[in-house]
């Protein structure tokens, strides 16, 4: 077949020459967005640091000239980037990256280039996760200095609620979104154009207007929900067998620094330069991100796909990996299978093919613990501090004791990652799940007691902080195991994005109700679907430790289920 043959050097290489999949397929189009969006981002500071006499409150302040042409530099500059990452022959790639399939040596060892891209790819999940994460301590600061609605504020007009259902809203939209961007411009494409958005997303810190901030806030959104299941399938695409599963759990497990980092932020920063600065924080780490990129590789798919086999030999090589292809009479039988089905039963597209007959079991399961897992982060965590300053815990209080329970609970994180590697992927599901589930029902019973009590209030939140990293850790490695090549990033977005719809819908119902669930509440709704996620696992989850990802689930996709 023409990529075979590619690889094999018989047909020319349309590409330039990169390191290891390093170019762009138009790097002036690229740098110069980059450069303008930067450029752009900037721009927007002077505003900010002329309120600082006024305690950085912006509200109501007009736009000055230095911002509107920020914000056109910033248009203008994503465009270019999107254009410096297209591939010249758009429709051809989405035919042949599918037909590419990449996995990784199982009894390779780690080298140099594995380490370097675990940690790069760690620093952007941190990155990643910081950017929602962030919502829940912003809120309140919002709140008071736009006069609206929260609980702390019952008497505002507009309900706060809007700013964090914009932003998840936006991260549902981006899970599901780079699912497919992720063969259009490629897995490594596609991280950089979230850093991109990163850096350019971090002015929502200077905007003047409530309707900005959620404007900017979904954008930034549609980013950090696009990120990990890229990352997680690129991981499982590259790392060795006997290594994959744990690291990418440990890797996952860095929404319990990324909430440190964060937590700490609010608590040095919030007091003196406001929330503002929270937002503001996005535009160095989008940059960090973006400089990094050199230690990303490009998927060898996505390599043969736009006609550049010399860069896909070169990661193949550096990371021990094979590319296998789908012979033509398998594609043949395929064919004919769906025609001797008949019309009508043509093979399903798209994410529906998650619920054929081979998956249906992986994907419920799948599906009900992102719902416990959203609940958890996006109700329960995203109102945490709010509903401890309705516990009569200060603002910068309950950042500290947010801050120190989550540190707590970053050993854990790496037990986590063991048990899942070296023990059993399936069991330490079901065991997580059900923990987490009992602690958040006790948390739901007693935090009025404890309330006052430092020390018993930590321990108390140690178990559900815990279960949050824990959960979307085990379920973002999950999610790239448990699918074949060609669904394993529709599979990772699917978990990622129904994680986000929970949070949604919870948001929605705050936003109606001009009014934010207690504690109790929120926590009693991310304990019911843990609980029926454990059942869940317990009757269809695969086991995949110790398992080829060609052995866990089949490779050849049946045309009718």
């Amino acid at each position: 077949m023409a990529d075979a043959r590619r690889l094999q050097g018989a047909v020319p290489d349309r590409g330039k020459p990169g390191r290891a999949g390093g170019g762009f397929p138009r790097p002036v189009f690229f740098w110069a967005g980059a450069a303008a969006c930067t450029a752009g981002a900037l721009l927007h500071l002077p505003m900010y640091l002329h309120a600082r006499h006024m305690g950085y409150h912006m509200a109501g302040m007009p736009m000055d000239t230095a911002m509107f042409t920020g914000m056109a530099l910033v248009v203008v500059g994503t465009a270019a980037v999107i254009a410096g990452l297209l591939p010249r022959q758009a429709a051809a790639v989405r035919r042949q990256v599918a037909s590419a399939r990449v996995r990784a040596v199982d009894d390779a060892p780690l080298r140099p280039a594995h380490v370097a891209l675990l940690v790069v790819l760690s620093l952007a999940v941190t990155i990643d996760v910081m950017k929602p994460m962030t919502l829940s301590f912003v809120v309140p600061g919002v709140a008071k200095e736009y006069g609206l609605a929260s609980p702390l504020n019952p008497g505002g007009s507009i309900p706060v609620s809007w700013l964090p259902l914009a932003g998840i809203s936006g991260t549902m939209t981006g899970s599901f979104l780079w699912g497919r961007l992720g063969d259009r411009i490629g897995r490594r494409g596609s991280i950089l154009l979230a850093g991109m958005l990163f850096a350019t997303t971090a002015v929502c810190g200077a905007m003047p207007g409530f309707a900005w901030n959620v404007a900017m806030c979904f954008l930034m959104g549609t980013a950090a929900g696009g990120l990990i299941p890229i990352a997680f399938t690129l991981l499982a695409e590259t790392i060795p067998q006997r290594h994959r599963g744990w690291l990418m759990v440990l890797i996952g497990g860095n929404v319990t620094l990324a909430y440190i980092l964060t937590s700490w932020l609010a608590a040095s920063l919030t007091p003196t330069y406001s929330w503002r600065i929270l937002w503001l924080a996005g535009l160095p780490t989008g940059l960090l991100l973006i400089l990094l990129n050199r230690w990303i590789p490009e998927s060898p798919r996505y390599l043969l796909a736009t006609g550049r086999p010399r860069e896909a030999r070169e990661v193949l090589a550096r990371y021990g990996s094979t590319v296998q292809q789908i012979a033509e009479a398998e594609e043949e039988a395929e064919a004919a299978a769906a025609h001797a089905a008949g019309p009508g039963a043509a093979p399903p597209t798209g994410y529906r093919r998650l619920f054929t007959a081979a998956f249906r079991g992986p994907t419920l399961a799948l599906t009900v613990l992102a719902i416990g897992a959203g609940l958890m982060a996006h109700s329960f965590q995203m109102w945490l501090p709010t509903n401890l300053g309705r516990l009569g815990i200060t603002e910068v209080s309950s950042d500290r004791v947010l801050r120190d329970s989550a540190l707590i609970s970053l050993p854990l994180n790496v037990l986590t990652a063991l048990l899942y590697g070296l023990w059993s992927s399936r069991r330490t599901v079901i065991t997580l799940t059900g923990l987490t589930a009992t602690a958040l029902v006790a948390l739901a019973v007693l935090a009025d007691t404890v309330a006052g009590h430092g020390v018993w209030l930590r321990l108390l939140l140690l178990v559900p902080l815990w279960g949050i990293s824990a959960t979307a850790a085990v379920m973002a490695a999950y999610s790239s195991e448990a699918y074949p090549t060609p669904l394993r990033a529709r599979g990772t977005s699917w978990a990622a994005g129904i994680s986000k719809a929970g949070g949604v819908a919870i948001l929605a119902l705050s936003v109606a109700a001009v009014a934010v669930p207690p504690l109790g509440v929120t926590a009693l709704l991310g304990a019911v679907p843990l609980a029926l996620a454990a059942l869940a696992f317990a009757l269809f989850g695969p086991e995949t430790r110790g398992r080829r990802l060609d052995e866990i689930a089949p490779e050849r996709i049946p045309a009718r289920a």
